[in-house]
């Protein structure tokens, strides 16, 4: 992290609750990009997917495109997802999710977290499975795992596909695996606030060749050679631009990740006033949030940290997707709507220092005891 651009470490400043890092090698490489004059899909994509497989989803194929979204939106095309099919997703996510499944023209069905995790709950999905259930599509929420044994077995007993929407979860991993290679398809994001950027796009993960070539047709107008469009496609390929950031930034997001939890293993051991992230025993959470719960006046609590103690945090997510305009269904979803009202995230990005950490932990505990 010595090319990054130094900030002044000193007790006045704000600390924001995410920032990117962006350094001298990410400019140097958007540069070389520029100066060779190939901006479209081209040999730094392409670099860019193979290493991406080789580092983060341990060596499946990757195909990149222009966003987590597309990514989700694709996979689930390539798995044969489309009208009069259900597809379960949590409601406790970012809309995109379900988004995703609506823009096949399939359903979503929304079903509870669990609460220590965030993520879905096996039992909930279990109850949700229906005779038009064509798909489950677990999330790896704020980091951590879906649990992808329980999820696995009951999509392999249903014939099911799972599409894994891991646009927060690079280089997670449960029981040793890498998450991204448990479904038919794992979706990342690269949007600017992740555990790492491209600027913007997204990777589509799968380990079939078919899948692979069919994704290559729907994010290329359906061509593979020019003017030969073989299936109804789209336009929603990465640049050369994004894909040379991308590349620098996959160098260093595992020195990146290992930063992430050790800030997080500072903040549990020194945050005692108020709940902190659980991680399964199985699973190695990746920290692209580390979340608290407050259960009195949330919004107060991050308002006061805010103007006490220049700390920013985040809330992630406020409003379950099923109560959104967008889709606006009446569900019984306790533990999503408990953790819509408690959660708050706080800041633990790699570039923080032990001061700023410190009065992060500082102004967390004298608020809470404070019962603000």
């Amino acid at each position: 992290m010595t090319d990054l651009i130094a900030s002044v470490d000193a007790e006045s400043d704000f600390i924001p609750a995410a920032k990117p890092l962006i350094g001298t090698d990410e400019r140097r490489a958007v540069d070389g990009v520029l100066a060779s004059g190939m901006l479209a899909q081209g040999a730094e994509v392409a670099a860019f997917e193979r290493e991406f497989g080789a580092t983060l989803v341990d060596d499946h194929d990757a195909v990149a495109v222009n966003s987590g979204t597309s990514a989700l939106h694709l996979a689930l095309l390539a798995a044969g997802v489309g009208p009069e099919d259900e597809v379960i997703v949590p409601s406790f996510t970012f809309a995109a999710t379900a988004n995703a499944v609506a823009l096949v023209g399939a359903s979503p069905v929304f079903v509870d977290i669990d609460p220590d995790t965030y993520c879905m709950s096996p039992a909930a999905v279990r109850a949700a499975i229906t005779s038009r259930t064509a798909a489950v599509m677990p999330v790896h929420l704020y980091g951590h795992p879906a649990d992808m044994t329980a999820i696995g077995a009951l999509a392999s007993s249903h014939g099911l596909a799972v599409v894994e929407d891991a646009a927060q979860a690079h280089g997670a991993r449960w029981r040793g695996r890498a998450v991204g290679t448990f479904g038919i398809a794992g979706a990342f994001s690269l949007y600017p606030t992740k555990n790492m950027t491209a600027g913007e796009g997204g990777m589509i993960t799968v380990d079939d060749a078919n899948l692979d070539r069919l994704l290559r047709l729907y994010r290329n107008q359906g061509m593979e050679r020019r003017y030969e469009n073989e299936v109804v496609g789209f336009n929603l390929r990465m640049s050369e631009l994004h894909a040379a950031i991308g590349r620098v930034q996959l160098r260093k997001v595992l020195g990146w990740t290992a930063q992430r939890q050790a800030n997080a293993a500072y903040l549990s051991r020194e945050i005692t006033t108020i709940e902190t992230p659980v991680t399964a025993p199985c699973a190695e959470h990746v920290f692209h949030q580390y979340v608290v719960r407050v259960p009195e006046d949330r919004d107060g609590f991050a308002r006061a940290l805010e103007l006490e103690y220049g700390v920013g945090s985040g809330v992630y997510y406020p409003t379950p997707v099923h109560r959104l305009p967008s889709f606006d269904l009446d569900l019984d979803l306790p533990e999503t709507e408990r953790a819509a009202r408690e959660v708050l995230a706080l800041p633990v990005y790699p570039s923080l220092t032990k001061r700023q950490l410190d009065r992060v932990v500082r102004g967390v505990e004298a608020l809470s005891r404070a019962g603000a």
